[in-house]
């Protein structure tokens, strides 16, 4: 009799599972809850409002609340985003919840920021994943410099500008201009990948050329007039800002239009200037060419400032280039000159065109180290060519 009883008792529990079952109950687990990480661009409005999903991994059959706030990163509450704090709540049916955000737009260049929502106190679910990354992603090419220093004229006696590029459009004139690219050391050893416009921009009349540190690697941006833009002879006035730091080399430079047949050191090459950035208050002047053994010959100057250094502002670097000489000028007051009369610096008789970039690291600057910082840039005024 008792064993019939404990079979009878056990049919009904073994039934009303199975009710259950059929019917979708059962135990039902505790929902998990986390907050969606969001990357936006910045906008140039006044602000930029959008929404950041707080999911459930289920559909919970209780309404799940929970609390979230903001929390600063190199984005600043009233700065660069509206400051958050509350409850929200998925209902039941229900997968997310939205949290509204509000960002701080403008139209300056920055780096890229962000900042955090912590989400906690969840009721009804258990938190998965308690905080979301905001990115702020710049969309603007705009940086506002100082334009103190010094400056040259648009005219000069004896002389007419005949081409000039003083960046006054919104985008580089790619009807002078042309973008090199790649990361195969450039003959020097250097570090970065030059890209196709990513460091290269015009902004508030300036042309700006960025040296990055991009985690995985350096980039930068290298510009050439090459097949565009020639010249032989004449003054060359170029205005610029420049970056500093070990392993950074900003070059203002020229090389003979025959560079794609002849080769280098063949085709000559006219460096206005170039900076390497531990040494950021000096600038030098160089040629270069193939001697009549066909070897590399360079003959270089350099000049320093009396004070500061040429990150701090604006310089005038200048050739004047003759069918005689080349000379150097920084600020109009020549520091170095050659002789071109001698037969075995034929290549600067020749056309040249211009090359502008920021190399990283390589055989003469040496490579970053911790002292370095980037982003770096130069940022040139303009460029002008009389005859």
């Amino acid at each position: 009799m008792r064993k019939l009883m404990y079979f009878f008792l056990f049919n009904i529990i073994v039934i009303i599972a199975a009710a259950c079952d059929e019917d979708g109950g059962g135990t039902v687990e505790t929902p998990s809850i986390y907050i969606e990480d969001v990357t936006r661009f910045e906008g140039n409005g006044t602000t930029n409002s959008f929404s950041v999903k707080v999911k459930i991994s289920e559909v919970s059959t209780e309404e799940v609340t929970f609390n979230y706030e903001t929390r600063d990163g190199n984005a600043k509450s009233g700065e660069d985003y509206t400051s958050i704090s509350g409850t929200g709540s998925i209902a039941i049916g229900a997968r997310e919840a939205v949290i509204p955000i509000e960002i701080m737009s403008d139209t300056i260049w920055e780096e890229d920021e962000n900042f955090e929502i912590l989400i906690s106190n969840a009721k009804n679910a258990t938190v998965s994943g308690d905080i979301a990354t905001i990115t702020i992603r710049n969309d603007d090419s705009f940086i506002p410099s100082s334009d103190v220093g010094y400056s040259t004229p648009t005219s000069y006696p004896n002389y007419t500008l005949i081409w000039s590029d003083e960046f006054d459009g919104s985008a580089l004139n790619m009807a002078d201009w042309t973008y090199e690219t790649g990361n195969h050391g450039w003959g020097n050893n250097e570090l970065q990948n030059y890209t196709n416009g990513n460091n290269a921009y015009v902004s508030n009349g300036k042309l700006v050329i960025e040296a990055k540190n991009e985690g995985g690697g350096y980039t930068s941006s290298r510009i050439i007039t090459q097949g565009k833009q020639s010249f032989k002879y004449g003054r060359i006035d170029i205005r610029a800002k420049l970056p500093q730091g070990q392993g950074i080399w900003p070059a203002l430079w020229m090389l003979g239009d025959n560079f794609n047949t002849a080769g280098w050191p063949a085709c000559g090459e006219i460096d206005i200037m170039e900076l390497i950035g531990h040494q950021p208050g000096r600038t030098y002047g160089t040629v270069h060419w193939s001697d009549n053994d066909g070897n590399h010959a360079d003959h270089s100057g350099h000049k320093n400032l009396s004070s500061g250094i040429f990150a701090d502002e604006y310089h005038v670097f200048s050739v004047i280039w003759t069918d005689q000489k080349i000379t150097w000028y920084l600020d109009d007051v020549a520091f170095h000159v050659i002789s071109i009369t001698e037969g075995h610096l034929s290549e600067f008789h020749e056309k040249f065109f211009f090359i502008f970039n920021v190399a990283v690291g390589g055989n003469w600057p040496g490579n970053p180290d911790a002292s370095t910082t980037f982003p770096q840039r130069m940022v040139v005024d303009y460029v002008r060519v009389f005859q």
